[in-house]
């Protein structure tokens, strides 16, 4: 009696495991944890993140099963933690490009914003054949803002007061500080940046929900929606929870069918590769180098508190090892940074100039956000490739300290100083910066801006006084920038995977590598040379105001970002 349980045990076991192998598939993909841009950096990263979902898994877990007979639908779950538009974008292409394929595409959330703006999620949800809205939810399609609080008058009643030196007028990263609004440049900035996001969101609701171009911008005023509303406008195509979207699409599935996640999915599949081919040391690949966060000098890192950091040391070895190696025959630099340090910035940006003398092609990608420095790391490739809502531009410098004078005076506090050297007390903050002062000041963020824009001169193939035209520290939509020279196309990874492999004369089918591949022994080993792998590798990020250098005490004082002087102004977020 015994022997025929286990038997039936057995054998239910063996006839579930065929089934997941054999059977139907319905691929899920939850978006409430957000997805990560690139590896992890340093072991106790990967041990923190270990759950965490990824986007190459994603795209290419997409790619594959593009092809896969077995995969009958896609259902994700949209909404939670906020994914960048620009990332937004290629989710949007690899669901777009699946969904041609004629298998079915469901998207389905609790609610596109609650009591807050929904339009980026919402804006992704038009990519699927079908959309779900939980009917206790709504849909914050409510337009786009671009707000800055400016605490000039809140720091003036303290007696604080702040001086800056900027190249030039778009550069507004102080002006929260040194304005009690947008500057007339700063205005006319963010006004073209919110048309252009705008228009983005509003032709993908009039080309997949079958509006019309007024139509969808008018939306944008009515907004937000209550779920019944949402329905009643064509904006979603039934009210459902999980239970109730999920029975609908295994309707049309099969009943047999197995949920799997996307990234299960694709590390399954890998995994199964690998057992079936031996690798093949010499195969020719294109290396794929991440550059995620700020811009700083010495080692890439990761924050306790969450956020990677990119170190000059770090990407420039790598760089430095892809020259080297044979196997690699390109490069894709995948960039999403605001900026930040102009030395280390500079730093990277020489090791793409001699990977491409090396006769390497180097290929960008950039994702959410590539300016100031990250557009200067950026701005010597071969080819630079953007979605059309990152943010990027941003060719400009500032510097600034705050003056306490008035506040010291205020509550009795004096100073004294004994110092050596005409300079030796200019950044201090008890007194405004002295004519002497500023002049060198001025030399000093003259000197950076014009070096900035020569080498984008260069790079990009324009002059001095083009480059000038759409520098002076704007911000542009990788749609705008595309049009104005700045960026060559628009597209995401795959595109520019593909521009990478034909400019290397690789196959379509030339595998990407993220590069250097470094163990944990190597990130735990210190390095035996500057040129050694584990050079590349990648620490825990303890420091902050890194990117001002020995100034980093003046910035924080400031209330400057921590970055550095190549930095994105203001916090961008779009919701």
């Amino acid at each position: 009696m015994v022997d025929a349980q286990l038997a039936r045990q057995l054998t239910e076991q063996i006839s579930r495991l065929r089934q997941r192998q054999t059977g139907p598939l319905i691929l899920e993909l939850d978006l409430t944890d957000g997805i990560a841009e690139g590896p992890v950096a340093d072991p106790v990263s990967a041990f923190m993140s270990r759950r965490k979902l990824r986007m190459s898994d994603v795209l290419e877990g997409l790619r594959r099963a593009r092809k896969d007979d077995r995969v009958r639908a896609l259902v994700v779950k949209v909404g939670g933690s906020r994914i960048g538009l620009a990332r937004v974008q290629e989710l949007r292409e690899a669901i777009g490009t699946f969904r041609e394929t004629g298998k079915l595409t469901v998207a389905w959330s609790e609610s596109f914003g609650e009591f807050t703006g929904g339009n980026v999620p919402y804006y992704l949800a038009t990519a699927f054949d079908r959309i779900y809205l939980q009917p206790s939810g709504a849909l914050g399609l409510t337009g786009v803002s671009v707000e800055q609080i400016f605490l000039h008058d809140a720091l003036a009643k303290l007696g604080v007061g702040f001086e800056s030196g900027k190249r030039y007028e778009y550069k507004s990263a102080a002006d929260n500080l040194t304005e009690t609004g947008f500057t007339g440049p700063a205005r006319e900035a963010a006004e073209r940046l919110a048309i252009s996001i705008a228009e983005q969101i509003t032709s993908a609701i009039a080309e997949r929900r079958g509006k019309t171009a007024e139509q969808a911008r008018a939306l944008l005023d009515r907004g937000p929606f209550l779920a019944e509303d949402a329905l009643a406008e064509g904006l979603v195509d039934a009210l459902g929870y999980r239970d109730e979207v999920y029975a609908e699409v295994r309707k049309e599935a099969g009943a047999d069918a197995t949920l799997q996640y996307v990234g299960r999915y694709q590390r399954t599949h890998t995994l199964t590769q690998r057992a079936r081919k031996l690798p093949n040391p010499r195969e020719h690949f294109v290396a794929v180098i991440h550059a995620s966060g700020p811009i700083r000098q010495g080692r890439s890192g990761r924050s306790p508190l969450g956020g990677n950091s990119i170190g000059s040391d770090t990407v420039a070895a790598a760089l430095r090892s892809a020259t080297k190696d044979d196997r690699v025959r390109a490069v894709l630099l995948r960039v999403n940074s605001p900026g930040g340090s102009a030395v280390a910035s500079d730093t990277i940006w020489r090791e793409v100039v001699r990977t491409r003398a090396a006769g390497k092609p180097v290929v960008v990608s950039m994702g959410d956000v590539a300016a100031s420095g990250g557009y200067y790391i950026a701005m010597a490739a071969d080819v630079i490739v953007a979605q059309p809502g990152t943010l990027t531009g941003s060719i400009g410098v500032i510097m600034g300290k705050p003056v306490l004078k008035e506040a010291f005076e205020r509550v009795g506090i004096t100073t004294d100083s004994v110092s050596v050297g005409r300079g030796a007390n200019m950044f201090a903050p008890a007194h405004p910066f002295s004519e002497d002062d500023w002049q060198r000041i001025n030399a000093w963020l003259d000197a950076i801006y014009r070096d900035f824009t020569q080498k984008v001169a260069a790079g990009r193939r324009m002059t001095a006084e083009q480059v000038h035209e759409i520098a002076r520290g704007r911000v542009w939509t990788g749609a705008d920038a595309a049009q104005n020279g700045l960026v060559d196309e628009l597209g995401g990874m795959a595109a520019a995977a593909e521009i990478a492999r034909r400019r290397a004369g690789l196959p379509a089918g030339a595998p990407l590598r993220t590069y250097p591949r470094v163990t944990p022994l190597d990130q735990l080993r210190p390095p035996e040379s500057s040129e050694s792998k584990p050079a590349a590798a990648a620490g825990l990020d303890l420091g902050v105001f890194s990117g001002w250098g020995p100034a980093w005490l003046l910035a924080a004082r400031a209330g400057l970002s921590p970055h550095g002087p190549l930095t994105l102004p203001g916090h961008w977020i779009i919701h």
